[in-house]
């Protein structure tokens, strides 16, 4: 690798090139989130694996995907004498990528391997790898995410039976064995208006009088088409129409028998990102299935799946933004213009602390989620609920957020970071796609005020955020800020869901997102002391996003310079720096 990473001879030295730095040890606050969170002893086990991965996600990782993204996948339908294929053809350098997504990191595979006994570690380790890697490459975490997804709701809500026959293979790390995942919900009539789904699911029986489950019709967008396995919604004939009528089935791509299951691949999308991955469209013709759960309980089940690939969406953000972030540090140290290094000019020092606010937010809102699902998997009714509301306040604001701080790190490496070359180009399409998968942006929001009033769980939120505040242990002029804005803003979110009005459900959905996040951040920072750093990100949060300001009344903002330096340059702050940073009026 060292002759791929190495600065080239000749060229412009006044064009920095990120390639072969390492995105785990030149991210400051990373390994020490990690450690708070996971604890000094997983930490010392998983170090070596996090900067491992972190060298590699800018070396060659970065040039497999690179390379997948120019080679998008083709689908074969026949073979030349004719014969039925199916078959999708994918780069040699995406294949790479899924040895080591799928075998070496085990990324699909960690929340469920429990063989010989094994305890399967926290979520967040999953997570914080995922999130290195989607550094590298986007379009592959999806399938990793649904293959994860897919398992989870198999085990929670398949027959013994089929999970029995199918988790060991999911839950395998033998790359020439192992099973992925995906899940064929969408169709031309029903996107997101689920209750519109028309595939039909018939109980037919066979020559031998053996009854099973047979899948007819449509499905529009199927990403990792040619999965093993697929969860897909479907209309039972003689079932209700409307949400209640679904139900929930298990679509193998090989049969028992081995031949191919009687389903086709239509055609593969020509996507703006995530190129590398196969979506497809798919026609269902008698497809062998197998129900999961119950008639009518099909989209409660799959809701979980939803929910998970939703976080996925919001780690796959925050992890975008932070390369972006990354690589627009990497410019302002050593790209210099006008007797100066851009970082020291105060203009382009505003504008990188205008990427590092959203992405900072969203990494400790993911991981705070990643801490509380083991818990409400053990049957906390309150830790549940927060993951309820939480997981849809990430995939909002988190994948909207990311489309700015990509773009504007485009701008941040200038012209040539609108050529494909280099990465930005790529990080901007890929970003757009995640206010769309699982939900568009008013799709999402709306659910994040369903959480709130239909599933309760806005309450339960409330108070575990206000329990965190008072054991962070935060100076009093913090407290009192963090206090009554989340006061607000959860009255803000609750005022909007009760009345129904759903025109306001974005702005409080939002101002719940900002005031959550600035919670978390300031709770961290607490634990991290004497390093303020997350403390002072947590003012400007509550500055920034969520008290009013007059944008004419330029003249007189405070002179926070010198913090916002350190900042950016990764510095230590102290805790009378971080409190420069509060806002005027304190508590209004």
């Amino acid at each position: 690798m060292s002759d791929i990473i190495a600065q080239p001879a000749h060229g412009s030295s006044n064009i920095p090139d990120s390639r072969g730095i390492n995105f785990f040890t030149s991210d400051p606050d990373f390994a020490r989130l990690i450690r708070l969170h996971l604890g000094d002893e997983l930490y010392r086990e998983l170090e070596s694996q996090f900067i491992e991965l972190g060298r590699r996600a800018s070396g060659e990782l970065d040039i497999w995907a690179l390379s997948a993204d120019r080679n998008p996948p083709q689908l074969r339908h026949r073979t030349r004498r004719g014969e039925a294929l199916q078959s999708i053809d994918k780069h040699p350098d995406y294949i790479a990528l899924e040895r080591v997504a799928y075998s070496e990191l085990g990324l699909a595979s960690l929340s469920h391997d429990t063989r010989d006994g094994r305890t399967p570690p926290p979520p967040l380790v999953k997570y914080a790898l995922t999130f290195l890697f989607v550094q590298a490459e986007f379009g592959l975490c999806c399938p990793v995410s649904m293959t994860d997804s897919l398992t989870r709701t198999l085990r929670k809500f398949g027959a013994p039976e089929l999970v029995a026959r199918f988790l060991p293979k999911l839950a395998s790390r033998d790359f020439d064995t192992l099973f992925q995942g995906a899940m064929f919900m969408t169709e031309q009539a029903a996107g997101s208006d689920v209750a519109r789904i028309a595939t039909r699911a018939a109980l037919e029986t066979d020559a031998n009088g053996d009854a099973a489950w047979r899948l007819y019709g449509d499905k529009w967008f199927c990403s990792n088409a040619d999965a093993d396995l697929a969860m897909v919604l479907a209309r039972p004939d003689d079932a209700p129409p409307g949400i209640n009528g679904l139900g929930l089935f298990l679509l193998p791509k090989t049969l028992p028998d081995g031949s191919r299951n009687r389903y086709r691949i239509v055609r593969l999308k020509d996507k703006l990102g995530s190129r590398s991955m196969a979506s497809g469209e798919i026609v269902l013709e008698g497809a062998l299935a197998y129900l999961i759960g119950e008639v009518g309980r099909g989209f409660h089940q799959m809701a979980d799946m939803i929910n998970m690939s939703r976080l996925s969406n919001g780690v796959r953000a925050a992890g975008l933004m932070r390369r972006a972030l990354t690589e627009a540090l990497h410019i302002a140290r050593h790209r210099e213009a006008f007797g100066r290094k851009l970082i020291d000019m105060p203009l382009m020092q505003r504008q990188l602390m205008k990427m590092m606010l959203p992405a900072e937010q969203a990494r400790s809102m993911f991981m705070r989620i990643a801490l509380l699902l083991p818990r409400a998997d053990a049957g906390d009714r309150e830790a549940a609920k927060c993951v309820r509301i939480l997981t849809p306040l990430i995939k909002f604001r988190a994948c909207r957020d990311a489309r700015r701080v990509t773009g504007d790190a485009m701008e941040v490496r200038g012209g040539t970071g609108y050529i494909e070359e280099w990465s930005d180009a790529r990080l901007v399409r890929d970003a757009h796609l995640g206010s769309i998968w699982e939900g568009t942006s008013n799709i999402v929001a709306l659910d994040i005020a369903r959480a709130a009033k239909r599933d309760g769980a806005l309450e339960p939120l409330r108070a575990y955020l206000q329990d965190l505040l008072g054991a962070a242990g935060l100076p009093a002029t913090s407290l009192a800020l963090l206090r009554s804005t989340l006061t607000r803003a959860c009255d803000a979110l609750a005022s909007v869901a009760e009345s129904g009005r759903d025109e306001g459900v974005r702005q409080a959905g939002s101002a719940l997102y900002h005031a959550s996040t600035a919670v978390l951040m300031a709770c961290e920072g607490a634990r991290l002391a004497p390093d303020y750093r997350r403390l002072a990100l947590a003012h400007l949060v509550v500055r920034h996003k969520l008290l009013p300001s007059d944008p004419l009344d330029a003249g007189s903002a405070t002179d926070d310079s010198a913090v916002i330096d350190a900042l950016v340059d990764g510095r230590g702050v102290t805790l009378d720096e971080a409190l420069q940073l509060l806002p005027a009026g304190g508590t209004q």
